[in-house]
């Protein structure tokens, strides 16, 4: 590994150039789970082409050692963290580009419009706006912190739109806010080539992204697990460092405070910009994709691509199951407050005392949020459940799976979690929260799907009582059970193969490697990966 000159940087693996470069936003290979064991499937499942990965993370101090062994596949790996601190242009009066500003507010003023009405100006602008960044002095970093133009500009915007009173709170927020754009400049302007980017988010991989579009003309695809504007969200609302000065007499709780509506309205435009300049936006099932479509996704560029898994492999672990099923219910996942940890330990407490045996247990890291994973501690032994609860860091899957009896979901927001689909090839049924796809998942999408059966029980969200009752009802019922298992078993086989995933993400690669131009020297057509499909 080396580290560049730049504290905000390092390369784990250098190559001249890849076939699609990954852009990764606080996933693989740094965290485990989730997104990042979707990323390691689909570098694995595709051994021909020649990966890239930029992975942009907070700060390094965040992050340990990288989580997975990488495959041999991947021929390029460098990390970025978007807040470490980093040498500044030095301080200096200047007047700026008044020019470059008054093409800034063509496009702030484009993503003002509702429902893409502002697509083609923004278009035009960002595509101006782009070397500025990259290339010129007019718009980089320099200009925005010191030049008499920038002030002038961050005023007026000031004036026009902010209905807080604090111009210092507005100016700063402003300046925190921006700041990790001319960082994403600089990755965009040294990466190394490729021939098509895919990006597993919008946010700031998402517009890292549709600066690369911009600057070399190579396809980009997008994917989204979660929608990334509205988790934003969650994590804004629950933000105790955004500013709300207003006083106790002007509080509506029904309303965000201005700046915590700034903050979300900065991602939502990074997400509509990637949305437009995104070939293909994939989504994991249909309300995610009608979610893309009404944040600013063109109808005709979505598609739904559902996760999948490697049935052979998990299927095995039906035959190491015990005859009756075991009095174990799991929380798969990170210890962190979007997977309502909290809830489900509150639950085991009316759990045991319906079935004293009953055991929770919680398989995932601790170490993303260290004062939530003590909190939760703090649960367990205030409701005397250090017998029943274990926290067991994480684990494997297939040393895990046979040994439960139930995997239970708690999250408050979810796209398609790959632990149920797992559950289900591996013959545990699910208690779920009603969050993203689960009740697709538990219940089926259409009538065909639902003529196979309930893989278990959909439960509201952070309702403790209901999400035990749920499981002891599934565990005191053998018959009930069995039903669920058989319906989880056969709702996977027939639409959640990795084998179905693949195929259908090789159309997307062989499309994207096709779509003319080259990374560095090498020609398109010798270098496709996928030569046979050429025309697919």
């Amino acid at each position: 590994m080396s580290a560049d000159l730049d504290t905000d940087i390092e390369t784990l693996r250098r190559a001249d150039d890849c076939d699609v470069m990954l852009l990764l936003e606080g996933t693989f290979p740094y965290v485990s789970g989730g997104v990042s064991s979707w990323v390691n499937q689909i570098i694995r499942g595709f051994p021909q082409i020649r990966f890239g990965i930029c992975f942009i993370g907070s700060q390094r101090s965040d992050y340990g050692k990288p989580k997975y062994a990488l495959p041999d596949n991947v021929v390029h790996l460098e990390a970025h963290y978007l807040h470490e601190r980093h040498a500044v242009p030095p301080s200096a009066a200047r007047a700026g580009d008044k020019g470059a500003y008054a093409e800034v507010g063509v496009l702030h003023e484009a993503l003002r419009q509702p429902h893409g009405a502002g697509r083609a100006i923004a278009g035009n602008a960002l595509h101006a706006l782009t070397p500025l960044l990259q290339d010129g002095e007019a718009l980089d970093e320099a200009s925005f912190l010191y030049s008499q133009a920038s002030w002038q500009y961050i005023a007026d915007q000031y004036r026009h739109h902010c209905t807080d009173p604090s111009f210092v709170d507005y100016f700063w927020t402003v300046r925190i806010m921006h700041a990790p754009v001319w960082t994403l400049a600089r990755i965009g302007k040294n990466l190394i080539p490729a021939r098509a980017y895919h990006s597993i988010s919008t946010g700031y991989a998402g517009f890292l992204g549709t600066l690369l579009r911009e600057r070399t003309g190579r396809p980009l695809i997008l994917s989204e697990h979660g929608i990334y504007t509205k988790e934003r969200k969650i994590d804004l609302f629950q933000s105790e460092w955004i500013s709300d000065n207003r006083g106790v007499f002007e509080k509506d709780a029904s309303q965000l405070s201005y700046f915590r509506d700034l903050w979300i309205r900065f991602f939502e435009a990074l997400g509509r910009m990637c949305y437009d300049a995104a070939s293909d936006i994939v989504a994991l099932y249909e309300a995610n994709r009608l979610r893309q479509i009404a944040d600013g996704a063109q109808a005709g560029r979505t598609r739904n691509i559902p996760n999948g898994i490697d049935l052979p492999r998990l299927s095995t672990l039906r035959a190491r199951r015990p005859a009756s099923p075991p009095p174990v219910l799991c929380l798969i996942g990170r210890v962190v407050p979007i997977k309502d940890v909290k809830t489900f330990i509150r639950a085991m407490r009316t759990v045991v005392n319906l079935l004293p045996g009953a055991q929770g247990w919680i398989a995932g890291p601790e170490d993303e949020d260290l004062a939530y994973a003590e909190e939760c501690r703090s649960i367990m032994e205030s409701l005397d459940l250090q017998d029943h609860v274990k926290f067991l860091g994480f684990q494997k899957i297939d040393e895990l799976m046979p040994k439960l009896g139930l995997i239970v979901l708690s999250s408050i927001s979810e796209a398609l979690p790959l632990v149920l689909l797992e559950g289900f090839a591996a013959g545990v049924p699910a208690v779920a929260t009603d969050v993203g796809s689960c009740r697709q998942l538990l219940y089926g999408l259409d009538a065909e799907d639902q003529a196979l059966g309930a893989a278990g029980t959909i439960v509201p969200i952070a309702e403790p009582q209901a999400l035990a009752r749920a499981a002891v009802d599934l565990l005191g019922d053998p018959v009930r059970w069995k039903a669920a298992q058989e319906a989880g078993i056969a709702r996977v086989e027939r639409y959640y193969t990795q084998d179905l995933m693949f195929e259908q993400y090789r159309q997307l690669y062989a499309k994207s490697l096709d779509d003319g131009g080259t990374a560095g020297n090498r020609s398109s057509p010798a270098a496709c990966p996928f030569p046979h499909q050429k025309g697919s």
